[in-house]
């Protein structure tokens, strides 16, 4: 064994860095290669890593002291005592992750063979797939916060290349410019998190800071400052309210972008790092309550716009939206390692579900409308079977993927006043989680069925003749892993299998070491369990009747008058609105900016100040320069008339006589005026002219 993990060390690194080179690759001489081999490059080195992490897996899971296998690579920089190294870390956690990047990022690799068949940027796409690869990879594995942010920023960055790919079309441009603002965000809470932390901890490895934690060198203060701006870039990466507007325009991209973004990877990022700093989190008891009622009300509020969204892509965005604030909820209560658990079932469920509108939209001839579609259940069979086997895990029903991970959440968030965080939970606030998350479970069942019933059922297709025509089945490099996918959502429950049904949660035993356990009350509360669990299903089961009656075959007369009726019509129109949100944004933060950059910024210290100061000196130089004009005409006879009153000058100063340099002064002669209010003296004897 200590040969296979000496072995396996120093292969740690390939894990991260074969998908880099396949990006180098691909984007250096991919359009000189042929077009097979730039799929086998891309696809290749991304099913090495997967090998490589089942291998890191297996071998931890053969030696249960093993706590992690560590690859130093060099030291990045070092400031003060602090020293930041680029440290590859699998352990239990990470191992985890990377075997859902990797195995779920390989099947849409392959996928992406069949989609992007005919598109002229083939080595461009796959280039950047891999190079989002390699930064999601580097984030998980990172050793500490430096190297994950190194990560974080990567995958911030091939989400803006992948999502504004066909960047010709403005719209699509403008999506991917969004997600990447709306981003920077988040990441300004994540760089003061680490400015705090290197300021006051003086260290920014991520095992050194769980040893100070432990030895009670920070604070609760500090502590909770830290998790809040680290939630703050959560909530931009894993689109938490206020920041989750960019995921549902970042469909702007191909299909297989979104399953890979929105399902598998760069959206868990901030639940992975709430996990991997959960210990930091447990001793603040504020951001784990915020973290908890945010993703409560991200969930909620996501799902009921989902519900009257028509466009396909923008239904399982919205949805993604939701799940992710179900995977909050968990760890916002310390249910850590049920986040990841459902982390991992939803990349199951969620990228058969976006393959699966990708094998829509590409038999339906790019049409997204699901108004236009419908019978697709005849015409596409291995589409909507697995579309609706994902769908069975995504709506909870019984022993899917989805029912055992969603359940587990509801159950942790409703016991949470009963276990180690009653103080901070308590007074309510569980029963309001669980609420919200019941409710939250309905609206899924309610709008996923009707996304269902509106593209595979609802009588005939309702597309255009042209597009009708054309309808067909996807070749089988994306049908294969759609059958692998939507087999992962029937049996991927079995990961972490209740108590409740004879498991034994291997999945949380295994992450205990890293995560803890799951501050669960004590003793025997299966039959509260069981009773959690049956409303919850009934809620779902509920949303799932509302959608059969609506959208199995069509709307019911009195259903729809119903519908169209006030309150429910203004009802509709807000919810197919979004909220409109993006509009209150635009009134409030948008327009605001742009007034201010073109009012003060630009007109204001750009036109006025910073030009008008240039502008100043070019107009006294100009002014200066038309005297000099004057002199420098190029006309002789005025040089030389010039020239001739010069010496005509010098010639007088020289020849003048010079005056005497000092003059006593004359007296002054009394004016006439002073000589008449003056009178004359009188005149003296014996002197002519009197006293004159």
């Amino acid at each position: 064994m200590s040969f296979t993990a000496e072995t396996l060390t120093s292969l740690i690194p390939l894990v991260v860095l074969l998908p880099l080179f396949g990006a180098i690759a691909n984007g250096l001489f991919g359009h000189r290669l042929p077009r097979p081999f730039v799929s086998f490059v891309a696809c290749g080195v991304v099913f090495v890593s997967f090998l490589l992490s089942v291998w890191a897996f297996v071998a931890l899971h053969g030696d249960p002291s093993t706590t992690g296998l560590k690859n130093t690579l060099y030291t990045w920089f070092a400031s003060g005592n602090a020293r930041v190294e680029v440290t590859f870390l699998v352990d239990r956690l990470s191992s985890v992750m990377i075997l859902v990047v990797t195995g779920v990022g390989f099947l849409i690799h392959l996928y992406s063979v069949g989609y992007m068949a005919h598109d002229p940027s083939l080595a461009r796409y796959f280039a950047y797939l891999n190079l989002f690869t390699f930064a999601m990879l580097t984030l998980v594995l990172a050793d500490s916060l430096p190297l994950m942010f190194l990560g974080w920023e990567g995958v911030g960055l091939c989400s803006y290349l992948l999502i504004g790919f066909w960047f010709t079309e403005t719209e699509k441009a403008a999506a991917g410019k969004k997600a990447f603002v709306v981003n920077r965000i988040g990441d300004f809470g994540f760089l003061v998190a680490m400015m705090l932390l290197l300021r006051f901890a003086g260290t920014l490895n991520i095992d050194q800071i769980h040893k100070a934690v432990t030895a009670g060198s920070i604070s609760v203060a500090l502590a909770t400052g830290v998790c809040l701006m680290l939630f703050l870039g959560a909530t931009g990466k894993s689109a938490q309210l206020p920041l989750y507007v960019w995921l549902p325009d970042a469909m702007a991209g191909p299909t297989p972008v979104s399953a890979l973004i929105h399902a598998a990877t760069m959206v868990t990022a901030g639940v992975y790092m709430v996990a991997r700093m959960g210990f930091l989190f447990s001793i603040a008891p504020i951001a784990m309550l915020t973290v908890a009622l945010v993703g409560a009300a991200t969930a909620l509020f996501a799902a009921t716009i989902g519900t009257a969204q028509n466009d396909i892509k923008k239904v399982l965005a919205y949805s993604t939206v939701s799940q992710l604030g179900f995977m909050f909820i968990a760890a916002g209560v310390g249910a850590y390692a049920i986040a990841i658990f459902h982390l991992a079932t939803h990349a199951f469920f969620k990228a058969c579900l976006f393959l699966g509108s990708g094998s829509v939209i590409h038999g339906m001839s790019g049409e997204q409308d699901i108004r236009q579609m419908g019978g697709l259940r005849r015409k596409m069979p291995i589409t909507f079977w697995t579309f609706f086997l994902a769908t069975l895990a995504i709506t909870g029903f019984p022993l899917t993927a989805g029912f055992i991970s969603k359940d587990a959440i509801l159950w942790s968030a409703f016991a949470a006043d009963m276990g180690k965080f009653a103080d901070v939970f308590g007074g309510g606030t569980a029963k309001v989680l669980w609420t919200i998350g019941a409710l939250s479970a309905g609206c899924t069942a309610f709008y996923m069925w009707r996304l269902v019933y509106m593209t595979f059922f609802s009588g005939e297709l309702r597309a255009r003749p042209e597009v009708r025509d054309h309808v067909h089945e996807s070749p089988w490099t994306m049908t294969l892993p759609l059958g692998v996918l939507a087999l992962l959502s029937m049996v991927g429950g079995a990961l972490c299998w209740p108590p409740l049904f004879g498991g034994h949660e291997g999945l949380v035993e295994w992450l205990a070491p890293v995560l803890g356990h799951l501050p669960l009350p004590e003793g025997e509360h299966q039959g509260l369990e069981i009773g959690t669990m049956a409303a919850a299903f009934a809620l779902a089961l509920f949303g799932f009747a509302v959608a059969t009656v609506m959208y199995a075959r069509r709307i019911h007369p009195a259903v729809a008058t119903f519908i169209a009726e006030r309150p429910w019509r203004w009802l509709y129109l807000r919810l197919a609105g979004k909220w409109h949100v993006d509009e209150l944004y635009e009134t409030t933060v948008i327009q605001p900016l742009c007034w201010g950059s073109r009012v003060v910024l630009y007109e204001g210290l750009d036109k006025r100040v910073i030009d008008g100061s240039v502008n100043l000196v070019g107009w006294l130089s100009r002014k200066v320069g038309f005297l000099g004009q004057l002199f420098q005409s190029g006309n002789i006879q005025r040089y030389l008339a010039i020239f001739a009153v010069g010496v005509a000058i010098l010639l007088y100063g020289w020849l003048t006589p010079s005056r005497p340099t000092s003059i006593e002064p004359a007296p002054a002669k009394p004016t006439a005026a002073v000589q008449r209010l003056v009178p004359a003296a009188p005149a003296l004897p014996g002197i002519p002219g009197g006293g004159r």
